[in-house]
């Protein structure tokens, strides 16, 4: 069984998400809160609010014990970029992109042997 969270329009550009999502796929979820308590990134903040949402969802919605989970499954999707215009020399104008990100998190349970 496994129990998933999307957090939706994070304004953070996906590139960055994704260095530190990449650090704690496939770790049980104490030790992915660990990780990310201690990375100095702003994105931190986002990813582990989806954790601990994905962990309750497992926890109420399908009844998992939640020292038994695990980030089974988490990545980034691009959402969409806002274009603002910002002046330049010589009259130009240039176009800042402040690209957002859909963070999906899955937990899933290790099975016991």
């Amino acid at each position: 069984m496994e129990a998933k969270a999307i957090a939706k329009y994070i304004r953070i550009s996906p590139r960055k998400v994704r260095a530190v999502v990449d650090l704690i796929r496939g770790k049980k979820i104490d030790e992915a809160l660990a990780i990310l308590r201690y990375t100095p990134n702003r994105a931190t903040e986002a990813i582990t609010k989806v954790i601990k949402s994905a962990a309750a969802n497992a926890e109420n919605n399908q009844q998992m014990d939640k020292d038994d989970l695990f980030v089974k499954v988490c990545y980034v999707d691009e959402g969409p970029t806002l274009k603002r215009m910002k002046p330049r020399a010589q009259g130009r104008a240039d176009v800042m992109r402040k690209r957002s990100s859909h963070i999906t998190v899955v937990v899933g349970e290790k099975e016991s042997k």
